[in-house]
């Protein structure tokens, strides 16, 4: 169903620059990083990849309609660019061990995928009212953010109920919450900013 909303073109946009900036490219740089044997970067993007399922799990959540799911999704825009900065001793690795055109590459997507991600979070910010008011969900304004997680559904999951689909993106997200607490309340404060277990 095509909402007549203005800003739909833009979410169309969003959509895809997320394909090829959350998914393509740090793909094809991780298959690159193995090949080259770049163990820094192969680190960086591990983990990238395990804060980024939050993306996936979105995905899953707006299939069902869920309006947690503008939350996990907003979350997911905020805690990919800390992932990718905030390990010292990566960072010191890829910076004095790393060089190359690889190198140039990766720290391209980096720093282009937190200018994303930033502008993300600031375009979702108005609508975190859908998260919390059910009147509001039903609108235009909240639903045309669920036509493409509806159309990735009908690709990939067409045989699938999307009440199932959506109680895999929940249990996945009580996972992800529980794994993430983890390490915000336990390994930080023994690890701290070394991505290498103390």
């Amino acid at each position: 169903m095509d909402y007549n909303v203005w800003f739909r073109p833009f979410i169309w946009i969003d959509y895809r620059l997320a394909v090829l900036f959350l998914v393509i490219i740090p793909l094809i740089l991780l298959i690159w990083a193995f090949v080259q044997k770049a163990e820094s970067i192969q680190r960086l993007l591990t983990i990238y990849w395990k804060v980024s399922s939050l993306v996936a799990i979105t995905i899953y959540l707006m299939i069902a309609q869920y309006p947690v799911s503008f939350i996990s999704g907003l979350m997911a825009q905020i805690l990919i660019p800390i992932s990718l900065w905030f390990w010292v001793d990566i960072n010191d690795e890829i910076e004095y061990q790393t060089s190359g055109v690889l190198k140039f590459i990766f720290t391209s997507w980096r720093w282009a995928t937190t200018v994303y991600c930033i502008l993300g979070t600031l375009a979702l910010i108005p609508f975190l009212g859908c998260a919390f008011s059910a009147s509001v969900m039903k609108t235009a304004y909240c639903k045309v953010w669920f036509e493409i997680p509806l159309l990735f559904k009908e690709y990939f999951h067409a045989n699938s109920k999307a009440e199932f689909l959506g109680f895999l993106g929940i249990t996945s997200l009580v996972i992800y919450v529980v794994y993430l607490s983890y390490f915000v309340l336990i390994k930080l404060g023994k690890q701290g900013r070394s991505a290498s277990p103390q």
